[in-house]
């Protein structure tokens, strides 16, 4: 396990009051602060604070995981309103080339592509609900995908091309796509969703690999069925490792973004794993947590 981290501080503002609780926490645990800057970007301020290490000789991964744990939760607690502060491994933070991976419905983009269908088909309402379910870890994913799809029977081929037309990036999604590309480091994107609106998508933003389910098309129209294996948790995690290891990275050097229950594997699987505006199940099990509709957030995080 990594021995020396950095902290960073984020929210829409950053009082000085919110830093001093921070470094209090962080003192609290033994931490030596060696340096510490302020940064101002657009829609949030950021403090990053390099901690100097500590661990003993002879600690064990398990007894280091065991200390970051409880000072995630000391920081969780003592958080002001609006403010986060993730333990950033600088495994992640100094590599020469990192890999960051990235759930798409809500978190690339600001919409559920399987809604947008459902419009389509009248069944919103049924859809929106079983896909609540479905991320807040309630109901198997594969069996909610088939569900939910089953509803879409019958839509011609051409809502793909509308749909796909709709969506909306989140915030900051280009920049940190164009942004870490343009640094030499590799961005994927994996998803519950389909292959027929990501594939567009990953192509026009230039993402190194992109992966999702294939909607079951015969003589133009939805069949209500998905072709193949669906994308799940397990499916993303294996993605994760598959990537980055064709792309010689590390995966000490590894960021993925989230916001559902689904993407809790590659989070888990990740150096980093980053919960964005996401459900509270997947926030208690994050390593880090964006808490704003603002994912220029990952870069500070990612030292990018």
């Amino acid at each position: 396990m990594p021995s020396t981290f950095t902290a960073v501080s984020y929210g829409q503002t950053l009082s000085p009051a919110a830093l001093d609780k921070v470094r209090s926490v962080l003192t609290a645990h033994g931490y030596r602060i060696a340096s510490e800057r302020t940064e101002s970007h657009p829609g949030f301020d950021a403090a990053v604070l390099e901690l100097g290490s500590l661990e003993p000789s002879g600690t064990s991964d398990a007894q280091a995981a065991a200390r970051i744990a409880r000072l995630r939760a000391d920081l969780g607690e003592a958080a002001q309103e609006g403010v986060c502060t993730a333990i950033v491994p600088d495994t992640l933070r100094e590599a020469e080339r990192k890999f960051i991976i990235m759930d798409v419905d809500s978190t690339l983009i600001q919409q559920e592509v399987i809604e947008l269908l459902a419009a389509y088909a009248g069944t919103e309402a049924e859809v929106a609900k079983v896909t609540e379910a479905a991320m807040r870890g309630e109901l198997d994913f594969a069996q909610s995908l088939h569900h939910r799809v089953a509803t879409l029977a019958g839509l011609p081929e051409s809502v793909l091309s509308e749909v796909g037309a709709k969506i909306k990036m989140s915030v900051g999604a280009e920049r940190l796509v164009a942004t870490a590309k343009a640094a030499g480091h590799v961005v994927c994107a994996v998803s519950g969703g389909f292959s027929q609106i990501l594939s567009p998508l990953a192509e026009r933003l230039g993402l190194d690999h992109a992966l999702a389910n294939d909607l079951e098309i015969v003589d133009g129209h939805l069949t209500g069925k998905v072709s193949g294996a669906v994308v799940d948790r397990a499916v993303k995690a294996v993605q994760l490792r598959t990537w980055c290891a064709e792309a010689g990275i590390a995966e000490t050097a590894t960021m993925a973004i989230g916001d559902g229950a689904n993407d809790l594997d590659m989070m888990a699987a990740a150096t980093l794993g980053v919960a964005f505006n996401a459900k509270p199940a997947v926030r208690a099990a994050a390593d880090a947590q964006i808490n704003i509709p603002n994912l220029d957030v990952a870069l500070v995080l990612a030292n990018i």
